[in-house]
């Protein structure tokens, strides 16, 4: 019911704009939906009655709107976002993977390789030359030989790989500018 009226409040306002996520349900972001999700993404942890005084709304209605926006699935997750180095992962790779054959099926497994690798922290299926961009954090360059062993070298579904190890953490981040 919630989410029926805040659509049809949005659906009325000229300044709002439609996302729509996987299919799942999409969702009309309005002025103040688009103040929270800017908060939120510096910091998730800020108290909701703190967010509804910025955004000019009552505490009970910025809860309303993150849980509608959950439930949208515009907001996917609420995560921590760790320093590698103080857990001992120092090694950032950039590879580059050109795979044997483009096929559905080639690709479709190799996703899921890189899916269900936990050192994987973003994978990138793209055009221009090769087949997938993988940014790979791990402990030391021992521990990401034998990662690259088993998901490149020793993997029929790739042709080549090439790695960039980062020298530098320059800039990361997971904000989207939201307008």
């Amino acid at each position: 019911m919630l989410f029926l009226a805040l659509f049809s409040a949005a659906k009325r306002n000229k300044n709002s704009f439609m996302l729509k996520r996987n299919h799942r349900s999409s969702h009309t972001l309005d002025r103040q939906d688009r103040a929270i999700l800017r908060i939120l993404q510096r910091d998730n942890k800020t108290p909701q009655r703190a967010i509804a005084e910025e955004v000019n709304l009552s505490t009970a209605a910025v809860q309303r709107r993150i849980a509608a926006m959950e439930e949208a699935g515009i907001i996917e997750r609420n995560v921590a976002i760790i320093d590698p180095e103080t857990v001992s992962a120092t090694i950032t790779a950039i590879v580059e993977v050109l795979l044997e054959n483009e096929r559905a099926q080639t690709v479709d497994r190799a996703k899921a390789l890189f899916r269900a690798t936990p050192e994987v922290q973003q994978c990138y299926y793209v055009t221009g030359g090769i087949s997938f961009v993988v940014v790979i954090i791990a402990p030391d360059m021992r521990a990401y030989e034998s990662l690259t062993r088993r998901l490149f070298a020793e993997n029929e579904l790739v042709k080549s790989y090439r790695t960039l190890v980062a020298l530098d953490r320059v800039k990361t981040g997971s904000e989207i500018v939201i307008p």
